[in-house]
């Protein structure tokens, strides 16, 4: 790992790849990582979150993969964030202090979301209480109002948040309100937090408006693709950076047409990288092969943009 380069560029939200009958299957670890540096040049992960059936497995299972992820990585990955929310706070808390006892460089922490925060102050509170317990790692809040229907504005929740908790350091900013995410880079300059987007098929959008980069489950497979995308940006070259956004557009929307969720994912990150990701949990469903087949023929058919 490379703790003091700042968290930037794209991170893959990692799969938990799991045996047949549902169990983790950390066999497979070391390969995804060497998988991600050299065919997808992604080198920063995000484990157990929403693509890792995060809130689907138990506290021992976490700690696993988190172990796994940050042994596997060691010299070969810059960044392993590690996502600890969870219901229960004395749960959350728990999996901070194993990830900041492992070597993790970051943590992430979602908002509880069946008796939710209804307020900044009551989201601050449980924030703060996880990130307490591991004072010396970087702490990034994981704002996905689509599934946790938590939906106080980052914006304010930012304000004056390092008084709170001093190892803030950023966000990921997984929802598709671009004048919210704006603001927050527009106000926050000073403080020097990092925004990472986590809305793949709108990335170029929120670079447009100051993003720092990406964590998002297509970054898996199109990584490779994503990482041409941003460098299109950066010249800048705004027409090959379409291009590439509109194609990774077109194939998430045909697979969404059919039904795309983690089990498809799973699916789609097997026949790409040749690695085994197994079934999704319970109550999830495996991919069907109808959309194996489609999904496959259709990325195959892409055609992408030369990469000079």
């Amino acid at each position: 790992m490379t703790p003091g380069k700042k968290l930037g560029g794209l991170v893959a939200a990692t799969v938990t790849p799991m045996t047949p009958d549902g169990q983790i299957n950390l066999s497979v670890i070391s390969q995804y990582v060497d998988y991600l540096v050299s065919k997808q040049n992604v080198k920063n992960v995000f484990v157990n979150g929403t693509t890792g059936e995060g809130l689907s497995l138990n506290v021992q299972e976490r700690k696993q993969l988190a172990e796994e992820w940050l042994c596997q990585g060691k010299d070969k990955l810059d960044h392993v964030i590690i996502h600890v929310g969870a219901l229960s706070l004395a749960e959350s808390q728990e999996l901070a202090r194993h990830a900041a006892a492992v070597g993790a460089t970051g943590i992430a922490v979602l908002a509880p979301f069946f008796f939710k925060p209804t307020n900044k102050a009551e989201l601050i509170a449980f924030l703060q209480k996880v990130a307490s317990e591991a004072p010396a790692v970087p702490f990034y809040y994981y704002h996905i109002p689509p599934l946790t229907a938590v939906k106080i504005r980052v914006e304010e929740l930012l304000d004056g948040i390092t008084e709170q908790i001093p190892t803030f350091r950023g966000v990921k900013f997984s929802d598709t309100d671009l004048l919210d995410l704006a603001q927050c880079i527009n106000k926050n300059e000073r403080e020097q937090f990092t925004f990472l987007y986590g809305v793949d098929e709108q990335l170029l959008s929120a670079l447009a408006i100051g993003a720092d980069g990406a964590v998002g489950s297509t970054y898996n497979y199109l990584g490779q693709k994503t990482n041409l995308m941003l460098q299109a940006f950066a010249k800048p070259d705004l027409a090959l950076a379409r291009k590439y956004q509109f194609l990774t557009g077109e194939f998430l929307n045909f697979v969404t047409k059919l039904g795309f969720g983690v089990a498809q994912t799973k699916a789609v990150m097997t026949f790409v990288s040749g690695i085994p990701m197994g079934p999704p949990r319970l109550p999830l469903v495996d991919a069907s092969e109808e959309f194996i087949i489609k999904a496959k023929a259709k990325l195959e058919s892409i055609v992408w943009p030369d990469s000079d």
